[in-house]
């Protein structure tokens, strides 16, 4: 399927994106790792044949989601190209998102895309070498990743670049943004930390840091070649639409969104990644499904929260009927200033900072300042 028809009728039957966190196994140290990878593979790793079922049940959803190969570094794991393979043959569009070791070479690369992946999701987390290899607790990482994008700009494959923002780099957003410019990259994914995995040892920015942040990626998604969005902040969306701009514009638009925070159609020369024209209100568990090494199921990679484990339940069954999910997708049933927020649709916080912050995925987003009106209720498209 073209993500672009992915439409928010299709929220509570088939995630837009799918994530499978293939191995654990990498050999960075990343200061706010979310899976608190390790060297080695766990011994209870789902198997090759049981990988196999899994992306044959993702293809099974009435909508095929893009299937994510996520870990640790899915470049560890030794049958990966194999199962890559399989999803295509599935008709599933992969993706994949590769650690800056040397195992990231433009000859890796290549094979991948020989076997299906046209998207890589590559990480970068400062502007400079000293600030993205504290981070990530490699030296030479920063370089890698330089030499990773140089890679998939030469064999045109898309690329969204991941930036998880800390009080140890949100001075350099400007300086990324720019760094980032002459790349190539399709998108520009600003991930807003949540204290799970190495990630509790991390200062996490104020409620009031959040809307600076977001003036500064506003600016860059109308001036920059690429596209901006925001992983685990999802109040962006609020304070573009406050701007009167549309979160969902294509790169460098200035256009201006209607009532329900749409606008025009992205430039079709800009590839996204993660499907551009996604409806608004995507978030955890709402069109988003995540499946560990051992085949828990989570509503995200953020939010620890077990909704069942495969191979004994389904995924599809799981995304369709749990009643987490279901939750999670029903924005009138948040708590707090969520549940009255006239946002609430295009919008609806993080669920995963709720849970880990509070215990509860459903109430308040904790780090968004902004206090509902009770205007007319937006709602995303």
């Amino acid at each position: 399927m073209s993500h672009s028809n992915y439409r928010a009728d299709d929220f509570s039957r088939s995630p837009l994106m799918f994530y499978y966190e293939v191995t654990l196994a990498c050999d960075l140290v990343c200061k706010h790792c979310r899976a608190t990878a390790q060297e080695c593979s766990h011994p209870d790793e789902l198997s090759h044949e049981q990988s196999r079922r899994l992306i044959e049940q993702v293809a099974s959803f009435p909508r095929r989601p893009m299937m994510v190969f996520t870990g640790g570094d899915p470049l560890k794991r030794a049958d990966l190209f194999e199962l890559i393979r399989h999803a295509g043959a599935c008709g599933l569009q992969v993706a994949l998102t590769p650690s800056a070791t040397p195992l990231a070479t433009r000859e890796a690369f290549e094979r991948v895309r020989e076997v299906g992946v046209r998207r890589l999701g590559i990480s970068l987390d400062g502007a400079d070498a000293a600030t993205h290899d504290a981070f990530r607790g490699f030296e030479g990482s920063f370089q890698r990743t330089m030499e990773m994008l140089a890679a998939a700009r030469k064999l045109d494959m898309a690329v969204q670049v991941n930036t998880t923002i800390t009080r140890r780099n949100m001075h350099q957003v400007d300086r990324i943004a720019e760094l980032l410019a002459d790349q190539g990259i399709a998108m520009w994914a600003a991930f807003f930390l949540v204290p799970v995995g190495r990630g509790v040892e991390e200062q996490r920015l104020s409620a009031e840091e959040y809307e600076q942040v977001f003036a500064r990626l506003w600016h860059h998604a109308q001036h920059q070649p690429y596209a901006v969005k925001t992983t685990e902040a999802p109040h962006y969306r609020r304070f573009v639409l406050e701007q009167g701009g549309d979160p969902l514009a294509g790169p460098g638009s200035r256009q201006k969104a209607d009532s329900r925070g749409q606008g025009g159609t992205a430039p079709r020369n800009q590839v996204d990644p993660r499907g551009h024209r996604a409806p608004l209100g995507v978030g955890d568990g709402k069109g988003i499904m995540f499946v560990s090494h051992r085949g828990e199921i989570f509503p995200a990679g953020f939010l620890p929260l077990g909704c069942g484990k495969y191979p004994e339940d389904s995924v599809v069954d799981v995304y369709r009927d749990h009643p987490t999910f279901r939750a999670l997708r029903d924005p009138d049933g948040f708590k707090g200033r969520c549940g009255v927020c006239e946002y609430r649709y295009v919008c609806g916080g993080s669920r995963a900072r709720a849970y880990v912050l509070t215990g509860d995925p459903l109430e308040t987003e904790p780090d968004c300042v902004y206090i509902p009106r009770g205007g007319k209720v937006i709602r995303g498209g």
